[in-house]
């Protein structure tokens, strides 16, 4: 067996490797998690963009508003927030890949 740059990695290893390290960063998530996501995006983003997320002070996050707005740069305004509005930011709550977990949700329609 021929050895991979990585030392004791064959390199079909160090390719499996590779590619797990660019997964999407939702697979990573566990259902309980997932679970806990879903309630703060209902009970907290709904205190404001609506229960049902269609809308309210904040605007509404539906699959049909949001079509046209890249999932990173989505989840950028999740960890971030929009300055001078009232959408705060959350990075001190979640991780890139639950921020982009939740925007691929709404892009695709909610859970329940």
């Amino acid at each position: 067996m021929r050895r991979s740059r990585i030392g004791w990695l064959s390199p079909s290893s160090a390719l499996l490797l590779a590619g797990l390290a660019l997964a999407p960063p939702a697979l990573a998530l566990d259902e309980e998690r997932q679970s806990e996501l879903t309630h703060l995006v209902r009970q907290d983003c709904g205190s404001c963009h609506g229960l049902t997320l269609r809308g309210g002070l904040g605007g509404p996050l539906v699959p049909q508003t949001l079509r046209d707005i890249d999932s990173d740069a989505l989840a950028d305004v999740i960890l971030d927030g929009v300055p001078g509005t009232p959408m705060p930011p959350w990075r001190g709550l979640l991780s890139q890949a639950e921020a982009r977990w939740i925007a691929d949700r709404l892009k695709e329609g909610f859970p329940k």
